[in-house]
C-alpha cells in the first residue's frame, strides 16, 4: 500500500458510533477513514476522558466526541438515538471499550439492525473483580456462554462480530490457514473445507494430529527510558490486561490430556470444551515456543479464543467427544509489563496508582510476535503467525505501536467481512472467511511466516531438581505447566 492509494473495502451508509477512545480507539479510527466510504458527519467517538492528546486527533479528523461513560443505566438513551439518527441506511458500532456489557450493547444492535463488532465479551463494570461471584463465573467461558445462548436464541439477522481484535479474532484465522499449511507440507490429500464447515475443519485438524494450540506471544518492544516505581506500563489496554489478568487461568482442555491440576475445575452447564484453574492466569506461566527468542514462559492469561477454539475443533461421534485440542494463551508482554505484574503480585494484587499505555514516541524498538503454535504432529511443532514491528507500524500507520495494529486491523478485517455478510447473525472469528478477513489484514502485519521447530515442553530443564513430568507424552499440559 502506497500512503495514498488504500483500497476502499466497501461503504458504511448509516453513522458510525466508536464507543472508547483508547489505545485500540485512537489506531482503529485512521484506518476505518482509509478503507470504508462514510458520511464523517454521521461518525461519533464516546469516552469518558478528554486527554489533550486524544481531542488532538478527534479534532484534527474532524470526528465528534461525546465525553460520556457507556453504562448499564443510560446505555439505551445514550446510543438509540446516535445509532438510529433518522438520515437511513445501516449504522456500525464499533466497541473498543473496557467496562461495557457487549451482550446488551450488542442486542440493542441487532435490533436496531445496526452492525457490531468488539474485540472481547465484556461485562459491564465491577464484574472482574466481584469477590461475591464465584471463580467459575468469573471466567470468560461463562461471559461467552451468554453469547451462545443469545445466538441460539435468536438466530441470523444482523451481523455482530463477537471477539474480533488480534486474539481473540486474527489468531483464529492463523489456526486455519496453519492448518492448511501443515497439510500440504506433510502430503496430506484434503480438500480445503468451506467456512461454514465447522465439522470439517475439526476433522483436518485431527487428521492432521494437532493435540494442542498455543497462542504464543512475545512482545519485545522496549521503551527509551525505565520504567518508575508504582507505575503499571504494557503497550496495550492496562486496565483490560489486568481485568483479564485477575481472572482464573483457563484453556481448552484436549482429549489427549491425562493429567489435571489439583486445582483445576470442570464446567457444570455450556459446551464442555474448557476448563479454568483455582489462581489468577496472570500469576500462572507456562513453557512456549516463538521464533526470535526460541523457548520461553508465557503467561496462561484467560481469553475467548482459548475457549472457542478448542470448541470449533471438537470432532463428536454418536453424541461423544473423540477429539478435541488443548487450546490456551501463553503470553510474554513486554518486559516493562513484566515487571509491573511482578510488582502487583507482590502488593497483594493491588494495581498500582497510575496505568499507562506506552505509545509509540515512548518505545524505542521492538516486535510484536504473535502467533499460533501447532503443536504433536508429525512434523512437532509448527508456529504461524505475524512478526510486526514498531519501525514497520510508524511507517504504515499513525497513532498505534506493533501491538495496537495488531488489533485494529483485525477489526478492519472484522468490519469488512461484517459490511459483506450483513445478515450472517452473532459469529466468532472463527466462523468468519479467514482468507477473506486476512486478505483485508495482512497488509498492516509485517512479516508473516511460518516456522517448525524440534522444541517440545521436555527440553531446556537443568535437571538439578526431581520433577514429575510425563515422558511418554512430550505435549501433555503436566509438561507445560511452570509448577
Amino acid at each position: 500500500m502506497s500512503d495514498t492509494n488504500y483500497p476502499v473495502h466497501a461503504e458504511i451508509t448509516g453513522p458510525i458510533v466508536m464507543i472508547g477512545f483508547g489505545s485500540i480507539g485512537r489506531g482503529t479510527l485512521p484506518l476505518i477513514e482509509r478503507h470504508f466510504k462514510f458520511d464523517k458527519s454521521r461518525m461519533v467517538v464516546i469516552d469518558p476522558r478528554e486527554e489533550p492528546s486524544d481531542m488532538e486527533i478527534l479534532a484534527k479528523h474532524g470526528v465528534r466526541h461525546i465525553k460520556e461513560h457507556v453504562t448499564k443505566d443510560n446505555y439505551k438513551t445514550l446510543l438509540k438515538p446516535l445509532l438510529d439518527d433518522g438520515k437511513g441506511g445501516q449504522g456500525f458500532c464499533v466497541n473498543l471499550s473496557v467496562d461495557t456489557g457487549s451482550l446488551d450493547l450488542m442486542k440493542l444492535c441487532r435490533k436496531l439492525d445496526v452492525l457490531y463488532i468488539d474485540t472481547v465479551v465484556e461485562p459491564w463494570l465491577g464484574f472482574y473483580f466481584d469477590k461475591s461471584l464465584k471463580n467459575s463465573d468469573r471466567t470468560n467461558y461463562a461471559l461467552r456462554e451468554t453469547v451462545r445462548h443469545e445466538k441460539k436464541k435468536n438466530p441470523g439477522g444482523t451481523t455482530a462480530v463477537s471477539t474480533c481484535g488480534a486474539n481473540p479474532g486474527m489468531v483464529s484465522w492463523f489456526v486455519k490457514q496453519a492448518l492448511v499449511n501443515l497439510a500440504n507440507d506433510t502430503g496430506l490429500k484434503f480438500d480445503e473445507p468451506d467456512q461454514n464447515d465447522r465439522e470439517g475443519w475439526a476433522k483436518l485438524m485431527k487428521k492432521l494430529g494437532v493435540k494442542g494450540v498455543h497462542i504464543a506471544e512475545r512482545d519485545t518492544q522496549r521503551t527509551k527510558h525505565p520504567k518508575p516505581l508504582n507505575v503499571f506500563w504494557n503497550t496495550w489496554s492496562v486496565e483490560g490486561f489486568i481485568s483479564e489478568g485477575l481472572q482464573p487461568a483457563e484453556l481448552g482442555w484436549g482429549t489427549h490430556e491425562n493429567w489435571m491440576p489439583k486445582n483445576a475445575k470442570k464446567h457444570k452447564k455450556g459446551c464442555q470444551a474448557a476448563i479454568y484453574l483455582e489462581q489468577p492466569g496472570a500469576n500462572t506461566r507456562v513453557r512456549t515456543w516463538c521464533p526470535t527468542p526460541g523457548p520461553q514462559y508465557g503467561f496462561l492469561v484467560t481469553h475467548n479464543e482459548s475457549i472457542s477454539i478448542a470448541d470449533y475443533f471438537t470432532v463428536e461421534k454418536d453424541g461423544e467427544v473423540v477429539y478435541r485440542p488443548t487450546c490456551h494463551y501463553a503470553y510474554h508482554p513486554a518486559n516493562d509489563a513484566v515487571l509491573s505484574l511482578h510488582e502487583m503480585f507482590g502488593n497483594g494484587g493491588n494495581q498500582q496508582p497510575v496505568l499507562h499505555v506506552l505509545d509509540e514516541h515512548e518505545l524505542e524498538d521492538g516486535v510484536d510476535e504473535l502467533g499460533v503454535l501447532l503443536y504433536g504432529h508429525e512434523k512437532n511443532a509448527y508456529w504461524f503467525g505475524s512478526r510486526l514491528s514498531l519501525e514497520e507500524t510508524r511507517r504504515i500507520a499513525p497513532y498505534q505501536n506493533a501491538t495496537g495494529l495488531q488489533v485494529t486491523s483485525a477489526v478492519l478485517a472484522g468490519m469488512v467481512w461484517a459490511l459483506e455478510n450483513p445478515k450472517a447473525g452473532i459469529v466468532e472469528a472463527d466462523e468468519v472467511d479467514y482468507k477473506r478477513c486476512l486478505e483485508v489484514q495482512t497488509p498492516y502485519l509485517g512479516p508473516v511466516e511460518g516456522h517448525y521447530t524440534d522444541w517440545t515442553p521436555l527440553e531446556g530443564r537443568p535437571g538439578l531438581f526431581p520433577e514429575d513430568i510425563d515422558e511418554k507424552d512430550a505435549w501433555q499440559f503436566k509438561n507445560i505447566l511452570v509448577r
